[in-house]
C-alpha cells in the first residue's frame, strides 16, 4: 500500500486535519439509540447437503455424464456459498465413488487480483482447500479461445478445457448490474467465471445493457465447444443457508435456471423501511456480492442499466469494514457515501482496480468520504444528511447484505416496523457503543443470524 499511495500516512491523525472544531463536533454527536429487529422469512431448508447432493448426483442421466477414469474439473467460484465446503467435498466424494479423478478449477473471472495464487487463496479462506475437499486445487489464468457470441469474442479456462467433463457450482440469485430472464448462476458462470480475466474483460467491454442476452449465449456457446456434463446450482434462503440444490444437464439448464431465479427473488432478504437516512453497513466483500454490498438490498445501483427501483431510499450509507475473505478487494465502496481509515488501509487497491477494469465500471472503485473511525463515520453521514426529522435521524444498522434478516434501527422506525407481522421489534433501546479506538463494539458484537 504505502508504494502505491505514499500519501496514506497523512491520512493518519484525520481528526486534527479536519480541525479541531469540527472534529470535537463529531466526536461528541449524540448518535441514536437503537433496537434490534429481527424479519421472520419463510425459511426453505435442506436439512442434510450431503445426503440432498447424493440423490441429485444419483439420478441416472446425471451419473451417465461421467465415466470411470475421467478428469473432472469442478469449477468454483468467488462467492460464499452457504456450506461451500461441504458442496464441493461432497460432489468430489460421490466423483471419486464413480471412479473419476476430480480437480478444483477457481472460476471467478478476474477476482483474486487476476492471479491464479490470488484465486488460491479465495477459495481457500472459504475453506476450500484439498485437505478439506480431497481434490488438488488448479488456479491458472490460462484461456482457450472458444469462438464469438454476438460478436463478441468468448474464453475459457485452459484448465477446464483440458479436462474430460466441467463441473459447474454455483448460486443463482438477481444480478447486482442488469435484469434478464437469466442472471447470477451456473450460466453466467460458464459464461464469464471459467472465462477467467481474459474472457471476462471480453464481455463486460460489450455492457452490461446486452448481458441478458449476450451471457446466455456466451454459456450456450461454451456448453457446444466444452465438455461440460452438469451443474450443481443451489438458492439460498432469506438467512444465508441452502433452500434448493439442483443438478442441472446441458439440455434443462437454461429452463431450470429461469424458474430458480424466480425463486431465488421471492427468497432474498430485504430491508422493511421506505425511507432511510443513514443506512450502516458493518462489512462488505466479494463474498458477499459481487458488487461488494448487494444493491437490491441497498437500493445503491451504480450501473446506468440496473434496477434502480430495487431497495429502499437511502440517503447516505456507510460502510465500516470489509470481511477477511475479500483479501482486500472494496469493489462496491463506490456505491457509500461515508467510509473509515480502517477499511481504507484494508484495501489492496490493485485487486478493486483489475477487478472494477475488468468489468468496464469504474463507479464501483470510487472512494467515499474517509472518517477516522466508526463513530465519526456515523456522525459525518448524520451531518450529511438534510430534512431529519425532529426526532433524529431515520437510522438502520446492518452487519452485511447477506444478513439483513437481522438489522438495528433508530426509535423513529419502531413504529413503521412494529406495523409489519413479520417483525420482532426488542422492547428496550440501545445505546451504540464504541470501543477505545471508537469501533462500534455494540449491538452487534460478533457474526451470526
Amino acid at each position: 500500500m504505502s508504494a502505491l499511495i505514499p500519501w496514506e500516512d497523512d491520512l493518519i491523525g484525520m481528526s486534527q486535519r479536519l480541525g479541531p472544531g469540527l472534529s470535537k463536533l463529531l466526536r461528541e454527536m449524540k448518535l441514536p439509540a437503537v433496537h434490534e429487529v429481527r424479519q421472520n422469512f419463510s425459511r426453505p431448508l435442506i436439512e442434510d447437503v450431503p445426503a440432498h447432493i447424493h440423490r441429485e448426483l444419483s439420478r441416472p442421466q446425471v451419473k451417465a455424464t461421467i465415466k470411470p477414469g475421467d478428469r473432472v474439473a469442478i469449477a468454483v467460484g468467488s462467492r460464499g456459498l452457504a456450506q461451500l465446503p461441504i458442496l464441493v467435498g461432497t460432489t468430489v466424494s460421490v466423483l471419486r465413488e464413480w471412479g473419476a479423478e476430480p480437480f478444483i478449477v477457481p472460476a471467478m473471472g478476474s477476482h483474486g487480483g487476476a492471479t491464479g495464487e490470488g484465486q488460491r487463496e479465495v477459495l481457500e479462506s472459504y475453506g476450500v482447500t484439498e485437505e478439506a475437499v480431497g481434490a488438488p486445487i488448479v488456479a491458472t489464468m490460462d484461456t482457450v479461445h472458444l469462438g464469438r457470441a454476438m460478436d463478441v469474442d468468448v474464453f475459457w479456462s485452459a484448465d477446464a478445457a483440458n479436462a474430460d467433463a466441467v463441473i459447474a457450482i454455483a448460486r443463482i440469485k438477481p444480478h447486482t448490474g442488469f435484469r434478464g430472464p437469466i442472471e447470477s448462476g451456473v450460466m453466467k458462470m460458464l459464461a464469464i467465471g471459467l472465462g477467467k480475466q481474459h474472457g471476462a474483460e471480453s464481455l463486460h467491454a460489450a455492457g452490461m445493457g446486452c448481458f441478458a442476452e449476450l451471457m446466455p449465449a456466451a454459456a450456450r456457446l461454451a456448453m457446444e465447444k466444452m465438455p461440460f456434463a452438469f451443474g450443481l446450482g443451489m438458492v439460498e434462503n432469506p438467512y444465508d443457508e441452502p433452500a434448493f440444490i439442483e443438478a442441472l444437464l446441458p439440455d434443462e439448464i437454461e429452463e431450470r435456471e429461469q424458474k430458480l431465479l424466480i425463486i431465488a427473488r421471492e427468497n432474498m432478504p430485504y430491508l422493511p423501511f421506505q425511507n432511510i437516512d443513514v443506512l450502516v453497513v458493518q462489512e462488505i466483500g466479494k463474498n458477499i456480492s459481487g458488487s461488494g454490498m448487494d444493491p437490491n438490498i441497498t437500493g445503491a445501483f451504480f450501473r446506468e442499466n440496473a434496477d434502480t427501483g430495487s431497495g429502499p431510499m437511502v440517503t447516505c450509507i456507510v460502510v465500516l469494514d470489509l470481511t477477511p475473505e475479500t483479501h482486500g478487494n472494496a469493489v462496491g465502496i463506490g456505491s457509500a457515501d461515508i467510509t473509515t481509515l480502517r477499511l481504507f488501509q484494508k484495501s489492496d487497491l490493485p485487486s478493486v482496480y483489475a477487478n472494477c477494469l475488468t468489468a468496464a465500471g469504474a463507479g464501483g472503485a470510487k472512494m467515499p468520504m474517509i472518517m477516522e473511525n466508526d463513530r465519526m463515520a456515523l456522525a459525518a453521514a448524520i451531518k450529511a444528511c438534510t430534512g431529519i426529522p425532529s426526532s433524529g435521524p431515520r437510522l438502520v444498522v446492518i452487519r452485511n447484505t447477506m444478513e439483513a434478516a437481522h438489522l438495528w434501527c433508530s426509535e423513529n422506525l419502531v413504529e413503521e416496523a412494529r406495523a409489519q407481522d413479520h417483525l420482532d421489534v426488542g422492547e428496550v433501546a440501545r445505546p451504540l457503543e464504541f470501543d477505545a479506538d471508537d469501533h462500534i463494539i455494540s449491538p452487534i458484537t460478533c457474526r451470526g443470524k
